[in-house]
C-alpha cells in the first residue's frame, strides 16, 4: 500500500486529562511520493480536530471514520482517548489505511506499555523510530512487534501504570469507539521489569461484542456475536503454547462442521459460523481435540477470530413503552433484565433513548440505587442534564436482579401522529466482565517446559461488550 499525506496522533482532551486545552496535536509524520510538497496543508490537524469536535452534519452525533474536507481525505480511529490520524488526497482504500491505524497503535503500546498521553510524550522519539520503520517512504514495510525488534534500538521510558485515569474494572476491555479492545496488560514488551527482572507470564483475553435487535414485544430478532480470542506473550525463548478449547466445539453454517462430522451435533455444542486463525497457529490436531498449537510472537495478537449467528441467550432483556398521557404529556417506561449469574456484575451500563424532538421537560422516577439515566440525542433540558449528572457514579447491574425507569415527558406541542415513531429505538451499551455469551472455553493453557522448576504465570479473562443491542418500540 502506498500512502501520500500525513499521520499524526491528536489528544482528546475531553477524555485523558480534562483540566488541558482540548485537541493538541502530540506526534506527527509526512510521506511523499512526489516532490509536490504542498499536498496536504499544515493546517490539517486543527481542521481534523474542529471537524471531528463539532460534527453535526446528516443527523450524527459524532464524525465518521473517514471523511473528506477540502479534497483531503480524513482517516481516524479513536484508541484510548487518543485519535491516530491519516490524511491524503490519493485515493486509498478505507478499510486499508483504518486498520493500518489500529496496528500502528497496537504496536506503539507493545512498546510503550501504556497507551496515553504522558507515554507518547516521555518516547517521542521512539514512536517516530517505530513510523519511519513501519512506514516507508508512502510504503507500508510491517506492523510485526516481533519483526520491528530487529530495527528499533532506542529503549521505551515506561509510565506508571497507577497514574492512568480510572476506567473502571473493566475499563481496558472497552472497545468501539471510545476504547481499544482487549489490551491484556500495561507492560512493555521489550523493557525488563524493575530490578532488571522479568516475569514469566501470558495473558488469554476472550472478547465477544453482541449485536441483537429486540421486537417491540421483547422477541429477538436478529443475534449476532463477533469474537475474538486475544494473547500477549512475556515469555523468554518463545516456547511452544498448546491452547485447547471445548470438545463439543463445531464451526459451520447451519450446524455442520467444516470437518463433515458423521456425529449428530448435542444441543449444548458450541457452534461458530466461521473462524480465522493467526499465521502463527498450527492446526495439525484441531479437528480431533479442538487445540490450538503456536509459537506466540512478541507483542499483542489474536490468536482466532469467530463469528456466530446461532441462537443463544442474551444477557440482558430490554422492553420500552411510551404512552401518551394527555394532549401535551406522555409516559416512558423502560425495563432491563440480567439474564446472567448472580455472581457476575456488568459495568459501563447506558442506556439510551431518543425523545421526541419537542419534549420541553421530562421527569423521572427511580428505583433505588437506579443504575442510570435516560437521556436524550435531540434535546438537553436542564431535567435531564440533573438526572445524568447525579446518576452518572450508579452504572452496574447484578446478575439475576430487574430494572425498571419512568419518565413522565411534558411536550411543547401536540401531537399529530404515533408518538412510537418519533421516538427510540433504545440501545443499551454494557461491559460484562468474566462473561461470553457464545460459551465458547479455554479448557487449558500449556507451555512447553524447559526445566523441571520452570512454571510462568498463567492468565486467561473473558468479557462481553456491546456493540449494538437494540429494542424497538
Amino acid at each position: 500500500m502506498l500512502i501520500s499525506g500525513t499521520f499524526f496522533v491528536d489528544a482528546d482532551r475531553g477524555e485523558v486529562k480534562k483540566e488541558t486545552a482540548d485537541g493538541k496535536m502530540l506526534i506527527s509524520a509526512t510521506f511523499f511520493v512526489d516532490a509536490d510538497r504542498g499536498e496536504v496543508k499544515k493546517e490539517t490537524a486543527e481542521i481534523f480536530f474542529r471537524k471531528v469536535k463539532f460534527w453535526k452534519e446528516d443527523g450524527q452525533e459524532e464524525a465518521p471514520p473517514v471523511f473528506n474536507v477540502d479534497g483531503v481525505n480524513y482517516f481516524h480511529v479513536k484508541v484510548v482517548g487518543l485519535l491516530f490520524v491519516a490524511t491524503t488526497r490519493v485515493n486509498v482504500s478505507p478499510s486499508l489505511v483504518l486498520e493500518l491505524l489500529q496496528r500502528i497503535a497496537r504496536v506503539i503500546k507493545d512498546y510503550v506499555g501504556v497507551l496515553n498521553e504522558d507515554s507518547l510524550r516521555r518516547n517521542f522519539v521512539l514512536v517516530y523510530e517505530l513510523l519511519d520503520e513501519v512506514i516507508d517512504f508512502g510504503y507500508v514495510q510491517t506492523t510485526s512487534t516481533e519483526v520491528l525488534k530487529s530495527y528499533i534500538f532506542n529503549e521505551p521510558i515506561i509510565v506508571d501504570a497507577s497514574h492512568l485515569s480510572p476506567l473502571g474494572p473493566a475499563g481496558l476491555f472497552m472497545q468501539g469507539t471510545k476504547r481499544m479492545p482487549g489490551t491484556a496488560v500495561t507492560k512493555s514488551v521489550v523493557a525488563n521489569d524493575p530490578g532488571g527482572r522479568k516475569r514469566e507470564e501470558i495473558f488469554v483475553d476472550i472478547i465477544e461484542k453482541i449485536s441483537i435487535t429486540f421486537s417491540s414485544s421483547g422477541y429477538i430478532l436478529t443475534s449476532e456475536i463477533d469474537g475474538t480470542i486475544q494473547m500477549k506473550s512475556y515469555l523468554t525463548g518463545n516456547p511452544e503454547i498448546r491452547l485447547a478449547l471445548n470438545d463439543d466445539l463445531n464451526i459451520g453454517r447451519g450446524g455442520r462442521s467444516v470437518y463433515d462430522y458423521s456425529s449428530s451435533l448435542g444441543s449444548g455444542s458450541v457452534i461458530l459460523d466461521d473462524c480465522n486463525f493467526h499465521e502463527s497457529v498450527r492446526l495439525d490436531s484441531f479437528e480431533v481435540d479442538k487445540t490450538l498449537t503456536l509459537v506466540p510472537p512478541d507483542g499483542e495478537f489474536p490468536v482466532m477470530n469467530y463469528r456466530m449467528t446461532q441462537e443463544f441467550k442474551p444477557p440482558f432483556r430490554v422492553n420500552a413503552l411510551i404512552e401518551e398521557a394527555g394532549a401535551l404529556k406522555a409516559e416512558v417506561i423502560l425495563k432491563v433484565y440480567a439474564e446472567f449469574p448472580s455472581s457476575i456484575t456488568a459495568n459501563s451500563i447506558v442506556v439510551q433513548m431518543p425523545l421526541p424532538k419537542y419534549t420541553m421537560r421530562a421527569s423521572f422516577e427511580l428505583e433505588p440505587g437506579a443504575w442510570e439515566t435516560l437521556s436524550s440525542y435531540y434535546i438537553y433540558c436542564a431535567s435531564l442534564e440533573k438526572m445524568s449528572t447525579d446518576t452518572c457514579h450508579e452504572k452496574q447491574i447484578v446478575g439475576g436482579s430487574e430494572h425498571t425507569l419512568r419518565a413522565r415527558l411534558t411536550f411543547s406541542q401536540e401531537s399529530h401522529g404515533n408518538i412510537t415513531k418519533e421516538s427510540g429505538p433504545v440501545s443499551m451499551t454494557f461491559t460484562i466482565p468474566m462473561y461470553n455469551a457464545s460459551k465458547l472455553q479455554v479448557k487449558y493453557l500449556q507451555i512447553a517446559k524447559k526445566s523441571g522448576t520452570y512454571n510462568p504465570y498463567r492468565w486467561v479473562r473473558y468479557v462481553t461488550l456491546s456493540n449494538s443491542y437494540v429494542a424497538r418500540l
